[in-house]
């Protein structure tokens, strides 16, 4: 089993959270977490706050049960994993030596930067380190992993292993009826509070609580004990998260309905999570999506955007612990985009990566295509944009599936930038220096090539 830094970080909160809800799951991934707890609590100076926190919010009683599970994680062998982790990955679990300097396994830092062929405009200094600049996260060995909005923009989530803590009640919550899936559910609720539960977590200037912002009204409709601790607790997890599925199936079948009877016009999904925001009665009085008022135009719409851009990144990110995956892929297509996603908050380091991985610290936009590509297929690319751009066949880009490579930021030469698709209007790329891989939004100048 092959998984990267950020996923054992995901797993851990997978696994711990599965633990205490008593949700069945995978044996690898408790496994996972009596190995890596150790190398969390030897090298993180945090995170042994962060498990007591974590903790002290659970119901009082069992509170007991997972402290005791985490004290025997932690009496586990951490080295056991090394062997079924990438390089960078498993260099980020051995501790720093003394004397400072990068844990042993990493690369040196980048050389001086060059004129780059891969960029519109000349690169500034290069970023070294295994993820520098990436705004902070989760710290393991004495390296920062990249926070969600380093390599998801739009997100407000914090550290990666964040949503996992939610990971088993938004499977149970989307499956509660066919239009409203776990990966929407996840992209609405880093819409709506970054995930942030708990006595803590901030309520909006309107009232509205809790990781899925209900306003006391619907609260009291929709909010019931999911978890059976006795207590329909706004602030918690599993209890809004399932009234949120409740309240968007709900939303679905009527929307739909009126669709059916010619009352409204769109997407049906796109209006469910419109009414999420605005209220249901918004999208009925407008004829579909809500409009004319200003909070419509500059909330309501922009919000359906941003869960509508980030839900294949987030199906990504939840699909190795959740069996969940993306409808319309290929096998293949579907590894291009999983071997790119194990370096996501990867340094961009100009010239970096080829065939074999990531070389100087990072990868720059080809050196990660053609790392994904010759994994996935065996298939060798050419080394630049404008090289890599002749491989292949040119499809549509609203015809391009998960894996196909997409190219940009045309100049006289051919193409400046390549990228890998992932599906809903996403990718994944190494975008310049001073930044680090990630998902974003594809650009509009972009053309799509099936390699394989």
């Amino acid at each position: 089993m092959s998984v990267d830094a950020s996923a054992v970080i995901v797993a851990v909160a997978t696994a711990a959270s599965a633990l205490v809800q008593g949700v069945d799951i995978p044996t690898e991934i408790k496994e996972q977490v009596t190995q890596v707890i150790e190398s969390f609590e030897a090298s993180a100076p945090g995170v042994d706050q962060q498990v007591s926190d974590m903790i002290g919010a659970l119901p009082e009683a069992v509170q007991p049960a997972a402290q005791q599970a985490v004290t025997d994680a932690t009496n586990s062998v951490a080295s056991a994993i090394e062997p079924h982790l990438p390089p960078e990955a498993a260099a980020a679990l051995v501790a720093p030596p003394e004397g400072g300097g990068p844990p042993p396994g990493l690369a040196p830092a980048a050389p001086a930067p060059r004129p780059n062929p891969f960029s519109v405009t000349p690169p500034p200094a290069v970023a070294t380190g295994p993820v520098a600049q990436a705004p902070p996260g989760v710290t393991i060995g004495g390296i920062t992993l990249p926070s969600i909005p380093a390599i998801l923009p739009g997100t407000s989530l914090a550290p990666i292993g964040a949503v996992a803590v939610f990971a088993p009640w938004l499977k149970k919550a989307g499956s509660l009826c066919d239009g409203i899936t776990a990966p929407v559910l996840a992209a609405l609720y880093s819409a709506e509070n970054g995930f942030r539960y708990g006595p803590t977590a901030p309520v909006s200037s309107t009232g509205a609580k809790g990781p899925g912002q209900f306003m006391p009204g619907t609260w009291d409709a929709y909010g019931k004990d999911a978890d059976g601790d006795g207590i329909a607790d706004v602030l918690g997890i599993a209890d809004p998260v399932m009234a949120s599925g409740a309240l968007l199936c709900d939303n679905y079948k009527l929307i739909d309905d009126w669709k059916k009877r010619g009352l409204v016009h769109g997407d049906t999904l796109d209006l469910t999570i419109a009414a999420y925001n605005a209220g249901v009665g918004a999208v009925r009085r407008s004829g579909g999506m809500p409009s004319g008022s200003p909070d419509y135009e500059n909330q309501t719409k922009p919000y359906v955007a941003k869960i509508r851009a980030t839900e294949a990144a987030f199906a990504r990110l939840l699909s190795p612990f959740l069996g969940l995956g993306l409808p319309g892929v290929t096998e293949t297509g579907n590894k291009v985009v999983d071997l790119a996603f194990r370096f996501l908050g990867l340094p961009y380091v100009w010239g970096g990566g080829n065939i074999n991985g990531p070389s100087g610290g990072g990868f720059d936009c080809s050196g990660l295509t053609s790392y994904a590509v010759y994994a996935a297929t065996g298939i060798a690319l050419p080394r630049t944009s404008e090289t890599q751009w002749h491989i292949g066949t040119e499809v549509p880009l609203e015809l391009a599936r998960p894996g196909d490579l997409l190219f940009g930021n045309w100049q006289a030469g051919g193409p400046g930038h390549v990228a890998i698709y992932i599906g809903g209007g996403q990718m994944v790329h190494a975008p310049t220096t001073g930044d680090v891989v990630r998902v974003g939004a594809v650009f509009p100048d972009m053309k799509a090539r099936r390699i394989f």
